[in-house]
């Protein structure tokens, strides 16, 4: 089965915590964030966000942001693999073969939510944070896909660490593919 567009782009990648715990925004997300919402604001754009491994951590980042409701859609936490098919649109045989950590599945979710929630640009996480493999794939395995006008982008960034930095590692991850994707913004690693 093929990825589709922009299929997979994979390296290390460091998980950028920025010293913060379970359930706080680090001073990298927010300024990612800022520029996400800047960029979006740049070009008329809005985004929503499909999350899984992050468990509405993305969403919260670029929330934290004020005057976020001006480009921020809302979000989806699908966190079951069943609601990522019957809420998100993600196939359900692709579901059934690959389980929901498969870089088609974090596509199909960008995609998804994008259309659900009618913005610009869709995001989606998924992966395992551990503590334990899931699906014979191992902690730490990440796929991030933005979806947009200009098509999706997928990526797999490995990422270590105890489950807490692997999930905002990912979300600093998903804001830089996001601001790479946009028109007026460049990635900062």
């Amino acid at each position: 089965m093929s990825g589709g567009a922009g299929a997979a782009d994979s390296g290390p990648i460091d998980s950028g915590s920025g010293g913060v715990g379970p359930g706080g925004v680090g001073p990298d997300d927010f300024g990612l964030a800022e520029r996400v919402h800047a960029g979006l604001r740049a070009e008329g754009g809005t985004v929503a966000v499909a999350e899984s491994l992050t468990g509405g951590l993305l969403a919260a980042a670029l929330v934290d942001v004020p005057g976020a409701s001006a480009t921020f859609r809302g979000s989806v936490t699908a966190y079951a693999t069943e609601l990522k098919a019957s809420v998100l649109g993600v196939d359900e045989g692709l579901l059934a073969v690959h389980g929901p950590v498969h870089p088609v599945v974090a596509r199909q979710m960008a995609e998804g939510v994008r259309k659900l929630l009618g913005a610009a640009y869709g995001i989606a996480t998924t992966g395992v944070a551990g503590p334990e493999p899931q699906d014979g794939q191992p902690v730490g395995t990440v796929h991030l896909a933005v979806a947009g006008p200009g098509g999706s982008l997928v990526s797999s960034p490995r990422l270590s660490g105890d489950r807490a930095t692997i999930r905002h590692g990912a979300v600093t991850a998903a804001l830089e593919l996001l601001v790479g994707r946009l028109p007026s913004g460049t990635p900062t690693r």
